[in-house]
This record gives C-alpha cells, structure tokens and sequence, in this order.
C-alpha cells in the first residue's frame, strides 16, 4: 500500500455518512477510482446497493445518531476523512411558509453534522491528514424568506463546523504539534455531484493549515 502524503487522496479513508444520494454516488465513485477506502452509510440496504456496487464498504447506521455513528467510529479503526451528506429542501411561501413541519424535516441534515463531527472527533485528530467537510447553500451568506427554515439549518451547520475547526486548531496549539485536521464547507446554489466530488477528492492538495475553517463556493 502506498504511503500517505497530504497531497492525495490515494489509500485514506473516508467516512460518507448518509450517502444514499446522486453526491454520494458520485463522490463514492470518484474518491474509489483515486484509489481510497470509502466508506458509505444508510439506513437501508436496499438503497446502498448501488454504492456497494461502485467498490464502497456499506455500513447500516444513521448518521443522524450519534450512538450510531460512534458505534460505526469504533468498528472500522482508522478515519481519514468524513463527510456528512444527509440534505434535502423544502420551503417556498414567503416567510408564512415556513411551516414548523418542514423545519423539522430540515433539521436531520444540522444532526448529522453534528453527530459524524462527535463521533470521529478523536479518530480525524489521529490522523496524519484529517478532513470534515460539509456540504451547504450559498442561501447562508444571502437569505430569503421562501428559504428561511433552509437557510437557518445551514447556518447552523456552518456554525457547527467551524466551532469544529476552531477545536482542532485549539488541540494543536495547545498540543504543541502542527495542525493535521481541517474542518470546511463547501457551498452551492444546486449542487452538482461531480463538483462535490471534485473538491472531496482534492481535499489533501491544500495543507490543514490553509484549508482549515475555510468556505469553498463550489458555483
């Protein structure tokens, strides 16, 4: 096996969490062909099938749990990179629109950000090279009433993250050493699978200390 440089996504592992989606197929896909270990969660198998396929090792959890997702942290050893991928939207209506119902529906995406970070914590400060990354909306930077609930929970997830960031650049200084984890967000206004999939591959091309609490406009 390859030895690992910060420059390549060749022989890391990484988790994508609720990958059941046209991005985690596409970022599956891209990330196996540069030769990594993917690892891909669901909540059913059925739906994973096709990841599988592709050469990904599938995991049955929710990447909403953190119960889950620490149990998964403990069985598969070491962690290079993870990436949440539960989404969706719903909105429109103006700011009367903004149902308590759709609100709730949106929130699973700001619970696996938070779960996946809580649970691979200690395995991506391990790591020689560790990334969390998220996918969110450039809504954030300019909200509409349509899109408030949408626009709030990926707010909230960006906020998330870069405390994450923050914790990592933290652990380093006090620690003494260099940093090697980086946490960063990646904004669309319709996201295109195969550009996500870019930007995960291209992960190690920037060192954790460049890359980490950085916004990335993925167009």
């Amino acid at each position: 096996m390859a030895e690992h440089t910060d420059s390549t996504a060749s022989t890391r592992t990484l988790v994508l969490a609720g990958a059941t989606s046209a991005a985690g197929l596409a970022t599956a896909r891209a990330l196996i062909a540069a030769n990594a270990r993917v690892i891909a969660t669901g909540r059913s198998v059925e739906r994973l099938q096709e990841l599988a396929d592709a050469g990904a090792q599938i995991e049955i959890a929710d990447a909403t749990s953190v119960e889950d997702m620490t149990a998964l942290a403990s069985r598969i050893g070491p962690v290079d990179a993870v990436v949440p991928l539960v989404g969706g939207w719903r909105g429109g209506g103006g700011l009367a629109g903004q149902s308590d119902e759709d609100f709730a529906a949106l929130l699973p995406a700001l619970h696996a950000v938070r779960a996946t970070s809580r649970a691979f914590d200690d395995a991506l400060r391990a790591s020689d090279a560790g990334r969390f990354a998220i996918v969110s909306s450039t809504s954030v930077a300019r909200p509409l009433a349509g899109g408030a609930n949408y626009a709030a929970v990926k707010a909230a997830s960006e906020a998330w993250t870069r405390a994450v960031a923050q914790g990592y650049a933290k652990a380093a200084r006090e620690s003494g050493e260099r940093l090697r984890a980086a946490a960063v967000v990646f904004r669309a206004k319709a996201l295109d699978p195969e550009a996500l999939a870019a930007r995960i591959v291209a992960l190690w091309a920037e060192d954790a200390a460049e890359l980490n609490d950085r916004v990335f406009d993925l167009g």
